[in-house]
């Protein structure tokens, strides 16, 4: 029986006679340490890993791209409080593109959430401060795992007597993209997670070479249930994001046919036949939970993967949302990951394609492997026209691993007699050198992630905790969530006035009109109230066109006609005058039956506030001026509620300036109209006070 756990180091391969006194000396240097002492150890990490993270989630309070709210949150919320809560479930999910098991996590949190705080009887905007907060805390305990299992595979590959695991530990800490990135709601993010957790759990004694060990892999139940482990989560990867195949495909090619590997490998019949068994066996669980999942979603039987390749693939919609060049990955993706990282992790890939001295042949063996997984995955990519940084961010932790060594050996020296010792194999007092550059490394980090969790494009995130904050203010008595909004008041409202008119009014108010690049902004995560009625730019791509069609080639979205700029190089205007507020037609006189345009009375609703960067500032105005505007008539008076900065420098010109909430003025109790009753107010007591005098 092999008591091997998936937690402990590779053992030492035999070695010949030459090298008996130099791993008796290893052992002498680095004896075991005691069970509970390392149990004692990992847990103090975990814990100091979640806590961290959980910091991290909360300090995070910037917006970075639409996938984490729209392709998570959005349906997670419908999975939580129904069809009716006003989620913005986008086309992707209409036309089962995704799985449902990552928002279903989600979804279950909120219900979970809801239902406490409900027999609690807090204050609806006291749950709705908690439900914004309670997916980033949900993801932060993902985000720690990935770095637990970071450190653990590290340790599993060099041993827990050397300091290349703690590096790998704190490059995952200190790397700003993981500040940045690791507690958000990205399937990217989830997928990152289960990859090196599977990782950790993988049979890589399937790696060792025959001649030095003899035992047969996979025989005892312990490792078969590691395999399992591994297994189940590597589905569950490949559900979420199918491109995460690759990275198994990689691993599996490599273990079964040994190419670039040295010695020979220790699998059998009876081995092969196991792990195909167990592929087969995990893979068709995994895949019966999604089907169940997404059946219970969506309400009839669909199979996600299907459909994005078919999309993404044959239809090719992929590249109406961006194309980059080939060497995307290579000149921007893996420097984003890895900041001032780079050089070792370069180093790291590149030694690791080849053999080392150093390390034993199933150390070298395993880390080829998770080298040439990276390249793969980058090379397979980099042939998709649409590239995103986050579709290679589960090779991130491998970057880490690779690279462990040689930051260790660069920036510390290990006092010791024998000279050829790798700083993997052994573990020693060490001491800092070059700490200026270390210093230098670190301080660039820090600002990266403090600027971009913090000053980089903020006000996305906070406009919308105005408006919510403001809609408690103007309607009290809305405030339901879940069944509660059908009753339309909830324990809070009840304990205020209440009428059939007031319900009627909030129900027919667009409280507001986001007029930017669609999904600039969250939506119900962050809006949270059923009865708060918003409306934005839409861009779903031309689904009914076919591939290098004219239709495709000249199909312009709801912000594209928005954004299209006139041989004046002005936009907005006519988009505002021909659909946001078209013309209705009327009867002429003479004929009952024909109709014409009246340019007086429009059409469309009219929202309480109007939100978008500052740069549509002069087609509002000169839509709604008094004087010519075509939008006179609708009686808009234009005046800025709230702004905010966004950031020093933003790539698209469309979002680029403040951030900026408009009160049309158009209702009696805006809040531009408050402040406007306080002065006048304010005035008539002191002209009073004048009289009097």
């Amino acid at each position: 029986m092999d008591k091997e756990s998936p937690s402990e180091p590779f053992r030492p391969e035999k070695t010949n006679k030459g090298d008996k006194s130099r791993t008796r000396k290893l052992h002498t240097a680095a004896p075991k340490r005691h069970r509970e002492v390392v149990s004692a150890q990992v847990r103090d990490v975990l814990s100091l890993l979640v806590a961290f993270r959980f910091i991290n989630a909360l300090c995070v309070r910037t917006f970075f791209q639409p996938d984490e709210y729209f392709q998570a949150l959005e349906p997670a919320w419908t999975i939580a409080f129904g069809n009716d809560s006003g989620a913005w479930v986008t086309w992707e999910w209409q036309h089962q593109l995704r799985s449902s098991l990552h928002p279903a996590i989600f979804g279950f949190a909120y219900k979970a959430a809801e239902c406490m705080m409900s027999a609690m009887h807090l204050f609806p905007p006291f749950k709705a401060i908690m439900l914004f907060a309670l997916p980033s805390v949900v993801q932060s305990v993902f985000a720690a795992l990935a770095d637990f299992y970071t450190w653990k595979l590290a340790t599993h590959i060099f041993g827990d007597q050397s300091n290349a695991p703690w590096a790998a530990l704190w490059m995952t800490v200190l790397n700003p993209w993981q500040w940045y990135c690791s507690t958000r709601t990205f399937s990217n993010s989830l997928e990152t997670t289960l990859t090196i957790v599977a990782l950790y759990y993988w049979p890589w004694e399937l790696l060792e070479d025959s001649k030095k060990s003899k035992s047969m892999p996979l025989q005892s139940s312990r490792r078969i249930n590691s395999l399992r482990v591994s297994l189940s989560l590597a589905a569950i990867a490949v559900l979420l994001r199918p491109t995460n195949i690759f990275i198994w495909f990689s691993v599996l090619t490599l273990s079964l046919t040994r190419l670039t590997l040295d010695g020979t490998s220790p699998l059998r019949q009876a081995s092969v036949m196991t792990l195909l068994r167990e592929i087969i066996l995990c893979g068709a669980t995994a895949l019966a939970v999604s089907v169940v999942s997404d059946r219970l979603y969506f309400g009839f039987w669909a199979f996600p993967p299907y459909k994005w390749l078919y999309f993404n693939v044959s239809q090719s919609l992929a590249v109406f949302y961006g194309k980059m060049p080939w060497h995307y990955y290579l000149s921007q993706g893996i420097p984003l990951l890895t900041t001032t990282f780079l050089p070792f992790a370069l180093v790291g890939l590149y030694k690791g394609t080849s053999s080392s001295k150093n390390l034993t042949v199933l150390q070298s063996n395993v880390i080829r492997t998770l080298s040439f997984t990276v390249l793969s995955m980058v090379a397979v990519l980099s042939l998709v026209s649409h590239k995103e940084v986050r579709f290679i961010y589960p090779v991130l932790p491998i970057l880490h691993i690779v690279a462990a060594p040689y930051i260790t050996t660069f920036f510390t020296t290990q006092p010791s007699a024998d000279t050829t010792a790798s700083p993997s194999e052994t573990f020693q007092p060490v001491t800092l050198r070059r700490t200026i550059s270390l210093a230098n490394m670190l301080s660039i980090n820090i600002l990266l992630a403090g600027y971009l969790s913090v000053l980089h494009q903020p006000a996305p995130i906070s406009v919308l905790n105005f408006l919510r904050s403001d809609f408690e203010r103007l309607h009290p008595s809305a405030l339901a969530l879940g069944a509660e909004a059908a009753n339309s008041t909830s324990n809070y409202a009840t304990a205020l006035i209440t009428t059939s008119a007031t319900s009627e009014k909030v129900s027919d108010e667009l409280f507001a009109l986001f007029l930017m690049p669609c999904h600039s902004t969250p939506w119900r995560s962050h809006l949270v109230y059923p009865a708060l009625r918003a409306r934005a730019l839409t861009c779903d791509p031309p689904l009914d066109t076919a591939p290098g069609s004219v239709e495709r080639a000249t199909y312009l979205d709801e912000a594209d006609r928005f954004y299209a700029k006139d041989a004046e190089g002005s936009y907005g205007v006519r988009f505002l005058a021909d659909e946001m507020w078209p013309p209705l037609h009327v009867s002429t006189d003479n004929d009952d039956h024909e109709e014409k345009k009246n340019p007086k009375t429009r059409g469309g609703e009219m929202p309480r506030y109007i939100v978008g960067f500052e740069g549509i500032e002069p087609a509002l105005q000169k839509f709604f001026e008094v004087g010519g505007g075509e939008g006179r008539g609708l009686g808009v008076r234009l005046r800025r509620a709230w702004s905010a900065w966004n950031g020093a420098f933003n790539e698209d010109w469309r979002r680029r300036g403040r951030m900026v909430v408009w009160d049309t003025g158009v209702y009696a109790d805006s809040y531009d109209a408050d402040a406007e009753q306080q002065r006048r107010r304010h005035t008539e007591e002191e002209e009073e006070e004048e009289e009097e005098l």
